[in-house]
């Protein structure tokens, strides 16, 4: 399984994914789901991924392979004018993977489903979020809806719910995905270290950070133990409330 955030504030993005994967209880490993590409002053874009492993490296390395050997028919994620057509890109990449796969795929009984996080700033537009379905469609992130979250997302949801909002703080934006991840790890054993997280500034067509926490760094671990006092803490408040 997996577990992937991103999050669209008026000051940017936040993006969050873990590294595992697993075929069976035995076959547990480790797989990078964050990608990012740069143009300098022209465009910024991040993807993260979740489902069928094969089809989504196999979407990730056409999106490559067409930026390396450009087709002047088939526009690429540096081509596209803007986020819109990019997530286009990613869709219509999908859908041709899912046709030269899918139908094998399901013939064994094996689900050739996967989705994909898109997220980036074209100069002269703004920040962008869209998530990318099997079939090729995909729907953006809303100021009503401000986040996606893709494969295992019902324990670190609550968090994300309370605290975001289009308004919140980029950096609040950090602490609140590393702490949705945090709940998540702490329940569901198919989501693993080590995480991926990078974060891009409105405007400035760029990563302000980007980094792999591993599974012992101990500014995390400080963090995550940090919260499940305070959780302590607010739970023993509670207690003396009349309900």
């Amino acid at each position: 399984m997996t577990y992937c955030i991103g999050i669209k504030l008026n000051q940017g993005l936040v993006l969050l994914a873990d590294t595992r994967t697993n075929a069976g209880v035995d076959n547990i490993s480790k797989v990078k789901k964050l990608f990012t590409w740069q143009l300098p002053g022209d465009r910024i874009i991040a993807m993260m991924t979740a489902g069928n492993l094969a089809i989504t490296q196999a979407v990730i390395s056409e999106i490559n392979e067409r930026l390396d050997a450009p087709n002047v028919n088939e526009p690429t994620i540096y081509s596209a004018p803007t986020m819109f057509e990019v997530a286009q890109v990613v869709g219509d990449t999908m859908r041709k993977v899912q046709s030269r796969y899918g139908a094998g795929l399901a013939a064994r009984n094996v689900d050739s489903g996967a989705s994909i996080l898109v997220a980036g700033q074209r100069i002269g537009g703004v920040p962008r979020l869209y998530m990318v379905y099997a079939a090729g469609n995909f729907i953006e992130a809303t100021d009503d809806s401000p986040y996606f979250q893709l494969g295992e997302h019902k324990y670190g949801k609550p968090i994300l719910d309370r605290v975001i909002s289009s308004d919140t703080d980029l950096q609040d934006g950090v602490i609140c995905a590393l702490l949705s991840m945090d709940s998540t790890l702490k329940s569901n054993l198919t989501v693993g270290m080590p995480l991926d997280l990078a974060v891009i500034r409105t405007d400035t067509l760029q990563i302000e950070q980007q980094r792999r926490i591993e599974a012992d760094d101990p500014k995390f671990f400080a963090f995550s133990d940090a919260w499940s006092n305070a959780l302590r803490d607010a739970f023993s408040r509670m207690r003396v409330m009349d309900v």
